[in-house]
């Protein structure tokens, strides 16, 4: 499961999710990629099912990139606790997920074979996203 090492503050605001993704936006280190379609919240669990539905897949065969990492801490109070007495303790982690993030990558394989394991990826990820070539990504046109 992915968290940080260490973190400045434990406790953060829940922010807002507004905007399209202007940083890592272009797929940078495969072929093909996983780009969000909708912003939301992504777990550490749910990233990582991802990458073992991804990586079973394609049979350990090419590489798979993550481009995501939860940096966000999200708080959550005990069951049947009165309200007040300060904010909660960190329940789990989460990354931000802009529209127009590319999560996931793939190199050193098909894309019928990247295709179907980003594909199964999407049924384990929270939020709607879509399968890019690097080159359909880079003229800027829909995949």
């Amino acid at each position: 499961m992915l968290m940080p090492k260490r973190v400045k503050h434990r406790r953060v605001h829940r922010g807002r999710m507004k905007g399209v993704a202007t940083k890592g936006n272009k797929i940078a280190y495969g072929e093909y990629g996983l780009v969000a379609t909708e912003c939301g919240w992504i777990t550490s669990n749910q990233i990582e099912a991802a990458r073992i539905a991804m990586t079973r897949s394609i049979k350990r065969g090419g590489k798979v990139y993550i481009n995501i990492f939860p940096h966000k801490s999200v708080t959550k109070k005990p069951a049947e606790v009165r309200m007040g007495s300060g904010k909660g303790a960190p329940e789990y982690w989460v990354a931000v997920v802009k529209p127009g993030r590319v999560m996931f990558e793939i190199a050193e394989v098909t894309e019928a074979q990247a295709r179907e394991a980003m594909r199964l990826a999407m049924h384990k990820l929270p939020v709607k996203s879509k399968f890019v070539a690097k080159e359909s990504l880079a003229k800027g046109g829909e995949a």
